[in-house]
C-alpha cells in the first residue's frame, strides 16, 4: 500500500532551494520518492516571467546531485508565477512511497503523474490540445490508481504557450495557430487543458467542444481543473490528486468550487468535511493541519461583481490576472491565517466566470502535525 507526504516550503527566492536540501539532508524527504514540486515564484506570471523556469532549473540542479538524470526528467515541476498582495513564494513538495505500519488505512491522498508529448504549436487552444490533456489526466489517473473520476479532487497542469518563434515555425510548416497574441495563448492553453480535465472527468460530453468555445463559451468549465501556462515547455505536466482506498496515511484531500473571488463559504464547507471546525479564521491548531491549498483566481469578465463594478480588466499597466491572485489570495488568506496559498491567476475553463475550483489538503491527525 502507497503512501503520499506533502512538505511545504518557503522559498527566499525562485533560485532557493535550501529548504528542500535541509528537509533531504534531515531525512523528512526521501528524493527518490519525490514525483512532483509545485512552486508560487515572485515574477509577474506573463510570458516573460523567467523565474518560473529559473526555479525548475535550480530544483532540477539539486536534485541531480542526488538522483539520475532520467529520475529528476519524469519528476512534474509545475512553477506558477505571481506572488502578488502578501502571497508567499514557497513549493510543495509531492513525495509518495511504502506506507508506514502505524498509519491510518484508506482511503487517502493519492497522488498519480503524468507527462504528454510535446504540442504542436498549431494545435494550442484548439481540440488537439482538449484531447492530448484528456488521455494524460487518464494516464495520470491510472498512475495514482485512481479508477472512478468521481474520486479526483483536483488536476494540476503545467501547459506550453506560443512564442514569436513558435509562431513562426508553425508557419514554415504552411500551419496556422488559433492566435498571433503571446499573452492571449497563455489563456487560451489553459482553457483548453481545463477543458482537456473536464473531458476526461466526464463533466463536459465531448460533443459540447469544439474549436470555436475555447476561450469564449466560459459556461463550460472543469470544477477540478488548476492550469498554469509557461515558456519553459512544450508539452504538459500533469499532476492528479485524489483519494483512493488503496492509499494509506493522514493525509486527505477534498475541493471546492468558489463563485467568485470573495466566495470562500463553500471553501470552509470543504474544510468542514475535512474535520476542521473552521467557524471563522482557523485557529493555531487548525491551521498547522491545513498542509496546502491550491487555488484558481480570475477577474470575472463581465466586469462587475456582485453587482458592484471591478476595474481589474481596464488596468493597461497591470494584467488582470496579477489584480486576481492578490484579491482571492487575500480573501482565503482571511479563511486560513496562512500566505503560503498557491493561488494561481488566469482560471479560463476552470470553474464558473470569476469563480474558481479549491483544494485542500488536511492533516486527520489532531495535534499531532
Amino acid at each position: 500500500m502507497r503512501q503520499a507526504r506533502v512538505h511545504r516550503i518557503a522559498t527566499a527566492g525562485p533560485d532557493d532551494v535550501s529548504g528542500l536540501d535541509e528537509a533531504i539532508a534531515a531525512g523528512r524527504i526521501d528524493p527518490a520518492g519525490i514525483v512532483a514540486i509545485l512552486g508560487k515564484t515572485e515574477g509577474n506570471g506573463c510570458v516573460n516571467d523567467f523565474t518560473r523556469a529559473f526555479a525548475v532549473s535550480a530544483l532540477s540542479a539539486a536534485l541531480a546531485a542526488r538522483l539520475p538524470p532520467a529520475a529528476v526528467a519524469r519528476i512534474a515541476m509545475v512553477m506558477s508565477g505571481g506572488t502578488e498582495g502578501a502571497l508567499s513564494p514557497h513549493i510543495l513538495v509531492l513525495e509518495r512511497g511504502e506506507a508506514e505500519a502505524d498509519v491510518a488505512k484508506g482511503p487517502a491522498l493519492a497522488i498519480g503523474v503524468a507527462h504528454t508529448a510535446d504540442l504542436a504549436p498549431e494545435h494550442l487552444g484548439r481540440m488537439g490540445q482538449v484531447w492530448l490533456v484528456a488521455e494524460g489526466v487518464a494516464k495520470a489517473m491510472h498512475d495514482a490508481g485512481i479508477d472512478d473520476p468521481a474520486d479526483v479532487h483536483f488536476v494540476q497542469i503545467k501547459c506550453p504557450l506560443l512564442t514569436a518563434e513558435r509562431i513562426a515555425a508553425a508557419g514554415a510548416r504552411g500551419a496556422d495557430t488559433a492566435t498571433r497574441d503571446t499573452l492571449k495563448s497563455m489563456g487560451l492553453s489553459r482553457g483548453a487543458s481545463a477543458l482537456g480535465v473536464a473531458l476526461a472527468l466526464g463533466e463536459i460530453e465531448a460533443h459540447a467542444l469544439n474549436d470555436a468555445v475555447i476561450g469564449s463559451d466560459f459556461g463550460l468549465y472543469s470544477g477540478r481543473a488548476s492550469t498554469s501556462a509557461g515558456v519553459e515547455l512544450q508539452n504538459h505536466e500533469i499532476v492528479v490528486l485524489g483519494m483512493s482506498q488503496s492509499w494509506s496515511g493522514p493525509l486527505a484531500i477534498d475541493h471546492a468550487v468558489m463563485a467568485d473571488g470573495i466566495d470562500i463559504e463553500p471553501v470552509r464547507a470543504a474544510l468542514k468535511r475535512l474535520g476542521l471546525e473552521a467557524r471563522g479564521q482557523l485557529a493555531s491548531e487548525e491551521r498547522s493541519r491545513l498542509v496546502a491549498l491550491l487555488a484558481k483566481a480570475e477577474a470575472g469578465s463581465s466586469g462587475r461583481l456582485r453587482g458592484s463594478r471591478h476595474a481589474m480588466l481596464d488596468d493597461s499597466d497591470i494584467a488582470s490576472t496579477r489584480h486576481a491572485r492578490a484579491f482571492t489570495g487575500g480573501a482565503l488568506a482571511g479563511l486560513t491565517g496562512l500566505t503560503e496559498l498557491f493561488v494561481s491567476g488566469g482560471a479560463e475553463h476552470q470553474g464558473p466566470d470569476g469563480g474558481g475550483p479549491v483544494a485542500l489538503v488536511v492533516d486527520r491527525r489532531k495535534g499531532e502535525s
